[in-house]
């Protein structure tokens, strides 16, 4: 196979895993998943959370193809779609973890309205506590944050979490009252 045709089947992998990440996000994470999901929806408590668990168990499909790929005389393709399931999750750790969650601090900020954008619309993503009523589900592809927030509240903002700074009060007024 030439190099041509496996990028092109690294990219177009690439491109596929933007529609697997959101079918997969919207309709097993926050569905049937949501007990390993609903651990990213909540403060972290520690260096990890059980939605870790996801990039390993998306990872196996990657290693598996490239394995096969180059080791176990499969078709060549295989290599360069494992390659790209691999260049998907390296991308998405790179803007979800590091630069949305800040997993890994850096001084990176987002100037691109792209990437305004999309951080902008992971972040209200995240305002629903709950498994339904959340908005934004995609990553490389994000609607714009003006009709995120329609849409929260078209359905009357429900399970939308309160204010950092006003859970922050409340948590205090709880403890006061102990």
């Amino acid at each position: 196979m030439s190099i041509w045709t496996g990028l092109l089947l690294l990219l177009l992998t690439v491109a596929l895993m933007e529609g697997f990440a959101y079918v997969m996000h919207r309709w097993v994470m926050h569905g049937p998943g949501w007990f390993l999901h609903e651990s990213h929806h909540r403060p972290r408590t520690g260096r990890f959370e059980l939605n870790d668990l996801y990039g390993v168990i998306f990872a196996i499909p990657s290693i598996v193809l490239i394995a096969g790929g180059v080791q176990f005389d499969w078709w060549p393709g295989f290599a360069w779609i494992g390659g790209g399931i691999a260049a998907y999750g390296a991308i998405y750790f790179g803007f979800h973890d590091v630069i949305v969650h800040e997993r890994v601090r850096t001084r990176y900020l987002p100037r691109s309205s792209y990437m305004r954008r999309i951080v902008q619309a992971h972040r209200l993503h995240h305002v629903v506590g709950t498994k339904h009523g959340t908005v934004s589900f995609g990553f490389l592809i994000a609607p714009k944050p003006e009709d995120l927030k329609a849409e929260l509240k078209r359905r009357g903002r429900e399970g939308v979490r309160a204010p950092r700074a006003a859970r922050a009060g409340q948590a205090l007024e709880t403890f006061a009252e102990k």
